[in-house]
């Protein structure tokens, strides 16, 4: 919550902290989903909140990073209102799980390769389409907003966060990656170490250039 403060606070924007259903009892699609009536809402209601509607920028890290995509993924798709810019805190990206890092860092801190397989076994539990579940599987990326991705150096979740912001600059979509190093999923936590306040600022700076573009 503090990160979104200080986003909210150095930044031309205000934040929506969106609570969504949770496993093990919400499978998917129903987090995206109520991500996305969210983002809907925050459009429709932009005249209340003394928003512009153009510009609507969506995020998270990890599982929530993965959400984000998602929601990019499904307004594009479903053209009922319009993302400005998505910022992709090491997200989770790809249901294969078989990336070089995927393999590497199974026992690391915070998160690793056993955990998520665990997630993702009870997420597409029992589910008919995962459409939307694993961004990096979609069609197309063209026509996706432009983004902030950033991954950290022992994560499991490292090379398929490089391989989403590949696919996106493949699809003609600006992309700002940024592979911070000696860090490890979650790192940010400790928001007075030098590392978190460096690139803190840097999303900061992409948001400011999102919103002022």
């Amino acid at each position: 919550m503090n990160l979104c403060a200080d986003y909210a606070l150095n930044t031309p924007c205000k934040v929506i902290f969106v609570d969504y259903r949770l496993l093990p009892k919400y499978k998917f699609p129903y987090g995206l989903e109520d991500c996305y009536a969210a983002c809907k809402w925050v459009s429709s209601q932009a005249a209340k909140l003394n928003i512009n509607k153009d510009k609507i920028a969506i995020g998270g890290d990890s599982a929530d990073g993965a959400l984000a995509a998602g929601v990019a993924l499904l307004a594009r798709d479903r053209q009922e209102f319009t993302i400005n810019f998505q910022l992709l805190i090491y997200p989770v990206t790809d249901k294969k799980q078989s990336t070089d890092s995927m393999r590497m860092f199974h026992d690391t801190p915070m998160w690793n390769s056993k955990l998520n397989k665990k997630m993702w076994d009870l997420y597409l539990k029992n589910v008919l389409t995962d459409n939307y579940a694993s961004p990096i599987d979609a069609e197309s990326h063209k026509n996706l907003p432009n983004a902030y991705v950033e991954v950290a150096e022992y994560d499991c979740l490292r090379d398929e966060g490089i391989e989403y912001a590949e696919a996106l600059k493949n699809a003609q979509v600006s992309v700002q990656l940024n592979r911070t190093k000696g860090t490890v999923h979650g790192y940010d936590m400790v928001e007075s170490s030098e590392i978190v306040v460096q690139n803190k600022a840097l999303r900061i700076k992409a948001l400011q250039n999102a919103f002022e573009d």
